[in-house]
């Protein structure tokens, strides 16, 4: 697994460089609440990670079967609902399946490993370089 690193950026408020092996991305914060807009928030890119998992679970398990899955388009939302931190999963599927494959394969989104990390017993162990 590659390490991800994450630090300031040189422009912006709290502007983000995330680097994960070669490539290069950005996370910021809306304006209204200091940023300057330049990328997407900790909490999209969260949503973004189960997302694309979600996606890729179910493609790979349809391809393995053999299904008629077409594309899979996953929408996310996140609030947070008396206290606790809800993501809501609005999940298309495109394709010829039948009613026992589109469920098949919700199970299936269900056991993506970000969906099974969010969903577990995660445990976060920080300490200051030296």
């Amino acid at each position: 697994m590659r390490t991800v690193i994450v630090s300031k950026a040189a422009s912006g408020k709290h502007k983000q460089i995330i680097q994960i092996g070669q490539h290069t991305s950005w996370a910021d914060e809306p304006k209204d609440a200091g940023g300057d807009d330049e990328g997407p928030t900790p909490h999209e890119i969260l949503l973004a990670s189960l997302g694309a998992c979600t996606s890729m679970t179910m493609q790979m398990y349809a391809e393995r079967k053999q299904w008629a899955l077409r594309a899979v388009t996953v929408g996310l939302e996140d609030a947070m609902v008396d206290q606790v931190y809800v993501i809501r999963r609005t999940i298309h599927l495109d394709g010829d399946l039948t009613d026992e494959q589109r469920a098949r394969l919700l199970e299936i989104a269900n056991k993506c490993p970000v969906h099974k990390t969010l969903t577990g017993e995660i445990r976060i162990e920080s300490q200051l370089a030296s």
